[in-house]
């Protein structure tokens, strides 16, 4: 679900981009799983996950994703 929330949102910027939009910055929020303040540590958000008792720290496939679609527009994809 987070990859197609990821893609769709993307989406929705270049067509924003194309139409006219003054977009000068895009960030995704949020960048690790954290605290969600109703949900305290049961649901996980972010694009990489976090194991609390380690602070291990591994990216998720939403991601690689995102840095796949980076790299794309970077070489004018």
């Amino acid at each position: 679900m987070r990859v197609d929330y990821l893609r769709r949102h993307l989406h929705a910027l270049g067509e924003a981009l194309a139409d006219g939009a003054d977009v000068r910055r895009y960030f995704v929020w949020s960048l690790l799983d954290n605290f969600e303040w109703e949900l305290g540590y049961a649901v996980r958000f972010g694009l990489v996950h976090v194991h609390y008792d380690s602070q291990h720290r591994t990216p998720k496939r939403s991601a690689n994703r995102y840095r796949d679609f980076i790299a794309d527009v970077r070489r004018g994809g």
